[in-house]
């Protein structure tokens, strides 16, 4: 099954309103008999799951019964012509009529209001947003043999839309490797008279695919969420709090370079973009940063060049070290051509300063740091705009980086139970009057907050509406860092 040709599946429709109804027709007819009924059916599951992450399995089962008939209906030798546009023009109806048994989504109204080619167009463009926290949980492997020795169809039906929605962010390839991978160990090992021992080889052997998928799925959600430049950033300041000795001119190259894979390879359909980019990118790091850092040398150590990638990125922050309080920027620098990077450059000196603050809460300092910049830098007196901001800033900024740099650091360092003890303790001291109920809901809020937004994966627009709520009082009840 190759990934290019699930490119034109997924694209057909987006693409027909530039080349009419016989394009989009031939192009489906061309999958469909390239792949055969049965791999066109799988690459329709994952395509629809990605797009409707929070459908039902029997919502994403009706609709690719539709699509997948009305491509074995159309495509047939001497088939009708028109019989394409008049069937998707049926399914564009029954998506728009009272009770449509296909995925729900807030822009189908919209979409029912208009008509013919646009309507199908608006339908084919909705999706869901990525799910941030992938519901896929992996079962043992006497309850993966027992489900599929039930009904082998069902289980994998059920196994694709499950992986694709919780990780449809994963570049096309990345996804369909591993489902085709996880399907063949299933089938193999199942059906072995050493079951346990074949599924160990089979997960050793399929370890660095399946963590690409996920790691891929993680940086190409996060990479849809920020976008290139802000990407950039987390990926310096990642770097910076893993090695606080090394210097900006250091990192930044390596920042940009890694944003610059994400960016072609995230949506890219090449067999092979996120591996092969992204094994280049680490000979650069390894070969930039090895000397200069223990741990990053000896995750350099082996020749899989992706097991290296996924080693630096699993080290843990570095130890705080003691640095010269960071030097900000001038006005005339904040609002210069090179403003962007400036403000960049003292971001990542209060992250190394600062090792145990995750990418939330810098995100936080970088979304005020641009939205200084693009309220003051175009102000008819933008001195005055930014000294204020500045002042603000200087009041604020102190009291939520020690906030972020205690609670993170605490659960980090502590196992939940004492983590969950410390919080109580110091709400405590903050709100004596609080009764017992109150402090055990905040204790529950505080200690959920830490477990999604501390850890260096977490989920980035979640993440990023939790910070100001829940470190406000670091603020003193003002603006929360603007």
């Amino acid at each position: 099954m190759r990934a290019a040709l699930a490119l034109l599946l997924l694209l057909a429709a987006a693409r027909a309103e530039h080349r009419g109804k016989a394009y989009v027709r031939d192009k489906v007819c061309q999958e469909f008999k390239t792949l055969g009924k049965e791999d066109f059916r799988t690459l329709t599951i994952i395509a629809n799951s990605r797009k409707f992450s929070n459908a039902t399995f029997e919502e994403i089962s009706h609709l690719v019964h539709e699509i997948v008939s009305l491509a074995e209906t159309c495509c047939a030798e001497g088939a009708d012509p028109s019989c394409y546009d008049a069937g998707s023009s049926a399914l564009s109806a029954k998506s728009c009529g009272r009770g449509s048994p296909f995925p729900a989504h807030a822009g189908t109204a919209g979409c029912c209001a208009q008509e013919g080619l646009e309507q199908k167009l608006c339908l084919a463009a909705l999706r869901h947003p990525p799910q941030e926290l992938p519901r896929y949980l992996q079962p043992s492997n006497e309850e993966l043999c027992q489900a599929f020795k039930k009904d082998p169809k069902d289980f994998a039906d059920r196994f694709l839309h499950e992986y694709a929605s919780s990780y449809g962010q994963a570049p096309l390839p990345v996804l369909l490797g591993s489902t085709r991978t996880f399907l063949s160990m299933v089938s193999t090992c199942c059906i072995s008279p050493t079951p346990t021992a074949c599924f160990l080889k089979e997960k050793l052997e399929r370890k660095t695919l399946s963590l690409l998928t996920l790691m891929s799925n993680r940086v190409c959600t996060r990479f849809m969420a920020y976008g290139k430049d802000k990407v950039t950033f987390s990926y310096l300041t990642s770097l910076a709090q893993k090695m606080p000795g090394a210097s900006f001119e250091d990192l930044f190259p390596l920042a940009e370079d890694a944003a610059e894979v994400f960016s072609q390879c995230c949506d890219s359909v090449a067999e092979d973009c996120m591996q092969k980019k992204l094994s280049e990118h680490t000979a650069k790091a390894c070969s930039a940063l090895s000397a200069q850092d223990k741990r990053f040398a000896d995750c350099c150590k082996g020749k899989n060049l992706m097991q290296n990638y996924f080693c630096i990125l699993a080290l843990p922050p570095a130890p705080t070290p003691k640095l010269p309080e960071a030097q900000k920027p001038t006005n005339e620098q904040v609002c210069g051509e090179e403003g962007a990077r400036h403000a960049k450059r003292y971001l990542f000196e209060l992250a190394r300063r600062h090792t145990s603050v995750p990418d939330a809460f810098l995100g936080k300092l970088y979304d005020t740091c641009e939205k200084v910049r693009g309220e003051c830098c175009s102000a008819e007196d933008a001195s005055a705009c930014l000294d204020s901001k500045r002042q603000q800033m200087g009041e604020e900024l102190p009291p939520f980086l020690e906030k972020a740099n205690q609670l993170c650091g605490q659960y980090t360092e502590l196992n939940f139970l004492d983590f969950k003890k410390r919080l109580r303790e110091s709400l405590m001291r903050t709100m004596p009057e609080a009764s017992p109920e109150l402090l055990g809901r905040l204790v529950e809020q505080r200690a959920d907050f830490a477990s999604t937004c501390c850890p260096p994966n977490s989920p980035p627009l979640y993440c990023a509406s939790k910070v100001s709520s829940e470190l406000g009082e670091a603020c003193d009840g003002g603006s929360c860092l603007l």
